[in-house]
């Protein structure tokens, strides 16, 4: 089979054949050619040794030694950044992450064996073709993820690999084979030893895939090592009229039947993982989890900043979790409400988590998702009328001008945007500044303040 290598790229290859030496595209660029999808980058390696690189490059390209103890030189082609690499063989790998050294090598498939798995493991060139040793071809036809040689040795050498092999199962809806499989469950405490930025990473990448749900029930081991949190809620009877599934095969199946966006996903993964710490039972024995979505937006925030999450991510992430319990209405002031506090994004994330949670939930409750999307929209609906702050005809110098301060000018602010959603004062300038001032304005309890979702 032939791929197409682009132009810059086929520059480098070119240059390093005219230079008589060996020049291969190789990984994922490959992987991804014979599956039909288009590659994120192109590495090139090659039998040249660092410093003949850059010889050949030296005068008519930018040549950048960015890893050369390691054997990788970027050569500048086209304006795009080309990583060129040695052959090698790595050394051992005593912190379980990174070769405490590197050799070079001549050879092509010296190099490809230390890679992490076979549909990794494979190079092509246009004069040579594929160059597959270990069956990655194969194995991506039979759509499996298998280690190169011993997995219980590529593991050792990078655990992180553990987390890439569920991480491409869940994207390419692939399976992880059986001896491959086995040795993930064995080796799984070595993740305990892996950067929290790379646990992030890969996390992410693993619930934005296909099948998240499938690998989250066969590998729970594996993600109560990475969040023991998660350990308490393995096989949980929640003992409800609403649920068939114990909370982690709900959580599982509520990823599996969401929106694919990283904070819906993320959401999910925790919305409810408190919900053992929060159950109790009534008189007739049915289960109910009261505050837990609360309680499940708190610890999701530790174990994400622990994860080093974006401040961002996070913030939207816990915020769709404490929201996620509300009852769907299909009223546009409680949206608008929602809105007020959400913004309009957010609030049709949310609508998105509930839908997903409704859908690994009796069958009943699917009535629900026709109701969330009724709210989205009323959502549409409202997108020109007054929802936020930033929509409300007085800002906080208005009311400092007629003589409110501090807290005063926030609670008046919050009250009159309450008041204009439920319609029982128009967006107008005039008349919000009359109601304010009103001896009672900030005291009265209005049905406004008692529909507020908070």
């Amino acid at each position: 089979m032939d791929i197409n290598i682009p132009g810059n790229v086929k520059k480098v290859i070119d240059r390093l054949a005219e230079r008589g030496f060996e020049a291969f595209i190789v990984g994922g660029c490959v992987r991804d050619s014979l599956l039909g999808l288009p590659p994120k980058d192109y590495d090139v390696t090659t039998n040249a040794l660092p410093e003949e690189i850059i010889s050949c490059f030296e005068g008519d390209f930018r040549v950048i030694p960015t890893g050369i103890k390691h054997g990788t030189v970027t050569v500048v082609s086209n304006s795009e950044n080309i990583e060129v690499t040695t052959y090698r063989v790595d050394g051992s790998y005593t912190d379980h992450r990174r070769p405490d050294s590197v050799s070079f090598t001549r050879v092509l498939e010296e190099d490809l064996a230390r890679r992490d798995f076979t549909i990794n493991a494979m190079a092509y060139s246009d004069e040579r073709g594929i160059i597959d040793p270990y069956g990655g071809q194969r194995d991506l036809f039979i759509h499996k993820i298998r280690c190169v040689g011993s997995p219980d040795e590529r593991f050792d050498e990078d655990a992180l690999r553990i987390m890439r092999a569920l991480r491409f199962a869940s994207t390419l809806n692939f399976r992880i084979e059986k001896e491959t499989a086995e040795a993930v469950h064995r080796k799984r405490s070595l993740l305990r030893e892996i950067s929290a930025e790379r646990i992030c990473a890969e996390l992410t990448g693993f619930v934005m895939g296909t099948v998240p749900g499938e690998l989250m029930m066969e590998f729970d081991d594996v993600f109560c090592t990475i969040v023991p949190e998660f350990a308490k809620c393995i096989g949980f009877n929640q003992r409800s009229r609403y649920h068939i599934y114990d909370v982690w095969e709900h959580t599982a199946r509520s990823l599996d039947n969401s929106q694919n966006d990283k904070e819906i996903r993320l959401a999910l993964l925790f919305h409810d993982i408190e919900k053992p710490s929060c159950f109790i039972t009534d008189d007739e024995g049915h289960g109910h989890f009261p505050n837990h979505e609360k309680k499940s937006s708190e610890t999701a925030e530790r174990i994400m900043q622990r994860l080093r999450f974006d401040k961002e991510t996070t913030k939207n992430v816990c915020s769709l979790i404490k929201y996620h319990y509300i009852t769907p209405v299909d009223d546009k002031r409680v949206v608008k409400h929602l809105i007020s506090v959400m913004g309009v994004d957010m609030f049709n994330k949310l609508a998105e988590v509930m839908k997903g949670d409704s859908r690994a939930k009796q069958e009943f409750c699917l009535e629900r998702v026709n109701t969330l999307d009724a709210m989205k929209r009323k959502a549409l609906e409202a997108a020109d009328e007054c929802c936020t702050l930033s929509d409300l005809a007085v800002k906080g110098n208005d009311l400092e001008a007629i003589g409110l301060s501090g807290r005063e000018i926030g609670s008046a602010l919050e009250k009159a945007l309450d008041m204009v959603i439920d319609e029982e004062l128009p967006n107008e300038k005039e008349a919000i500044l009359e109601a304010v001032q009103r001896d009672d304005f900030l005291t009265e309890d209005t049905e406004a303040n008692n529909s507020k979702p908070c």
